[in-house]
């Protein structure tokens, strides 16, 4: 039986995808890590049920997250392997969450103000999932300032998906007939 340990991370270091070693508190595994905290966010958003357009777009996200990790945990010198839409984020990828942000706020237009979540157990766990995203958001951007982002391509695209995860959060609200409260008191 495999093991699913292999101690060469005891060191304080981790492999990279096609190879090479970095430090485990290095920026670029900050960022694959709170991508892969986005993915365990969604399925705590799946657990929590949502309705099935909703659970249709959060899988192809949790897919599409290691997508993006993939690119992320690539050295520079290994960048050429990848493959748009298989281990790097691609222009469509992006273009796909801006259709389905249009689509879903067509039929649930948002309220122009913020809300607390927490009114579904789902929508909760797509609010998490949103949150997470944009610190991996930030995580990324500084990488990038560092020159470890050679396509800003995936920064669009992270920026698109926390937008489309707050409206997947209030369309799963507005289905149930829900509706997040204001963060104002009134």
């Amino acid at each position: 039986m495999p093991k699913i340990y292999t101690k060469k991370g005891d060191d304080g270091t981790t492999g990279l995808l096609y190879g090479g070693r970095v430090a485990k508190d290095d920026l670029r595994t900050q960022v694959y890590g709170t991508l892969d905290e986005t993915v365990s966010a969604l399925g705590v958003a799946r657990a929590g049920g949502l309705v099935s357009r909703v659970e249709e777009i959060v899988i192809r996200l949790q897919r599409e997250m290691f997508v993006a990790g993939a690119e992320l945990a690539t050295s520079e010198s290994n960048r050429a392997k990848l493959q748009p839409g298989v281990s790097k984020v691609d222009a469509a990828m992006t273009q796909r969450a801006e259709q389905d942000i249009d689509s879903l706020l067509e039929e649930h237009p948002l309220r122009p103000e913020f809300v607390l979540p927490g009114e579904t157990l789902g929508a909760a766990g797509l609010d998490l999932a949103r949150s997470t995203v944009r610190r991996a958001e930030r995580q990324a951007v500084a990488l990038e300032r560092e020159g470890g982002v050679a396509d800003p391509e995936v920064l669009r695209y992270l920026n698109r998906v926390s937008d489309l995860l707050f409206a997947l959060a209030r369309y799963e609200e507005a289905e149930r007939g829900r509706s997040a409260p204001s963060s104002r008191q009134r």
